[in-house]
């Protein structure tokens, strides 16, 4: 066992026993095997931590928190935790390809790079496509992070030592958008692979379908988290609502 690995791995789990074992599949199944994964059990009320418990991975971490305390502070139980240089995040109920661990490192390394996402497939539960893939933009900047957020919080990892380890904002249900605005404060510009690396779950039941309490989140992120102004605030969040459209269109 590399006692420290390269890759530190992130993932809150809160009941995704419908979906878990797909993600916990496809980290194993990495190309690239020198990393170490932190489950953030976040309370969770089904049998989501059993499941996990079956698999003797000693590069597995599982942490269970005693009472429910979201996505954003649940994932900081790993980052704190983390010794890799690397830090990934991987949501509960997503799938990695086999490379895509693999080529992001080296990507990474050969380029020199800070910071890298990737496009993903877009399918629903039963891992459907419903949408097209979503294609990465390259060089994304925090000017351009403020219309609306291209980068997907499962094909993300940034390395620690060129910037440090950025913990996850308590912004409710905005908690990935809010980090990623952080990281992109730090670093010129968001690099971007183009091949599609990642599997994103559209789940019907998401509160990312609920529409108008998303639009008013988006307005929160803008006028407390980053204190714009009313107007500012609205005008990006309208900007935000009409690239929104676009992202979801229909295959």
């Amino acid at each position: 066992m590399n006692i420290n690995p390269s890759v530190s791995i992130i993932t809150a789990n809160y009941n995704s026993s419908n979906f878990i074992v797909d993600t916990i599949e496809s980290v194993l199944n990495q190309t690239y095997v020198d990393w170490e994964w932190f489950i953030i059990d976040d309370c969770s009320t089904d049998d989501s931590v059993e499941i996990i418990k079956k698999y003797q991975d000693n590069r597995i971490k599982l942490i269970v928190l005693k009472e429910n305390q979201g996505a954003a502070i649940a994932r900081n139980y790993g980052i704190d935790n983390a010794s890799g240089r690397y830090i990934a995040f991987i949501d509960s109920d997503d799938i990695w390809l086999p490379n895509a661990l693999e080529e992001r490192i080296n990507f990474l390394k050969n380029n020199n790079e800070e910071a890298i996402y990737t496009s993903y497939k877009r399918v629903d539960e039963n891992l459907t496509p419903c949408l097209k893939d979503f294609v990465a933009e390259d060089h994304v900047t925090y000017k351009r992070l403020l219309l609306n957020c291209p980068i997907f919080i499962s094909t993300l990892i940034y390395d620690t030592k060129r910037i440090g380890k950025l913990h996850i904002p308590n912004v409710h249900r905005r908690e990935d958008y809010a980090m990623i605005l952080n990281l992109s404060k730090k670093i010129e510009n968001i690099r971007a692979i183009q091949s599609s690396l990642v599997i994103y779950r559209i789940r019907q039941n998401s509160y990312s379908r609920n529409k108008w309490l998303m639009f008013k989140l988006q307005f929160l992120v803008y006028y407390n988290f980053l204190n714009l102004s009313l107007y500012k605030s609205l005008y990006y969040t309208a900007h935000w609502a009409c690239n929104g459209l676009k992202k979801y269109k229909k295959i």
